[in-house]
């Protein structure tokens, strides 16, 4: 009887220790996987200065690591103010995490690291939070004014790189909206169906952010977008 309670003793040891064993050497994986506080892709402003973002989620002071899941760069980026994304980074940060030729990075984790993602917020792969509507201000001369609703969007607006006919992806509207947005500084506007996903609440492709944009600015700040029924 002593016996047979010594070997299995034995057998549980080893056992356990072959576990601890596969998974060291990559045969099992029981680390939970980190989630990420923002979903959809990942773009950037026209922005200088030191690697920083903006949110329409974190107060300003709020300290975000970024990840490229496909490349494994990171930045950490301080939140200085709002935007139409959870996460949008200035040029100096992207040029830290992003490929060669690319504009908008699909595969991402974003981290918050002084504190707990905001209760209600996105996770990965969950739902997204829709962004706040705020009135405008009025327009100076050659603009436009913000009607009395305000914009179905707060922040500005910016773009990837996706090509074909004038679209938008959005964190906001399912697939299939039509949405109108204006730059207010030039009066120029375009009309879009969203057609996909993103982490903002409108985020125009290439050649929509070209039908409104002004030369070399790669950002509208002041922005006017209309649900269109």
């Amino acid at each position: 009887m002593r016996r047979k309670h010594v070997l299995a003793a034995t057998v549980a040891v080893l056992a356990t220790a072959g576990v601890a064993a596969g998974t060291g050497f990559g045969f099992a994986d029981t680390a939970p996987a980190r989630q990420s506080v923002c979903s959809g892709s990942v773009t950037f402003s026209a922005e200088a200065g030191a690697p920083a973002a903006t949110s329409n989620r974190f107060p300003v002071g709020t300290r975000l690591r970024v990840t490229n899941l496909d490349n494994g760069k990171a930045a950490t980026v301080t939140v200085t103010g709002p935007s139409g994304s959870c996460v949008l980074l200035n040029a100096a940060a992207m040029d830290l995490v992003r490929e060669p030729g690319k504009n908008v990075i699909r595969r991402n984790l974003v981290e918050r690291l002084d504190g707990a993602a905001r209760p209600g917020g996105p996770q990965a792969g969950g739902d997204v939070r829709p962004g706040n509507a705020q009135p405008g201000a009025g327009a100076p001369a050659g603009g436009v004014d913000v009607p009395a609703g305000g914009s179905a969007c707060s922040g500005a607006i910016t773009f990837s790189a996706e090509g074909g006919a004038p679209a938008a992806t959005s964190g906001r509207f399912p697939v299939g909206t039509r949405l109108r947005v204006t730059n207010l500084d030039n009066g120029k506007a375009v009309s879009v169906t969203v057609t996909g996903p993103s982490g903002s609440c409108v985020l125009l492709n290439a050649a929509a952010m070209d039908q409104i944009r002004e030369p070399g600015k790669n950002l509208v700040r002041r922005n006017l977008v209309e649900l269109l029924r």
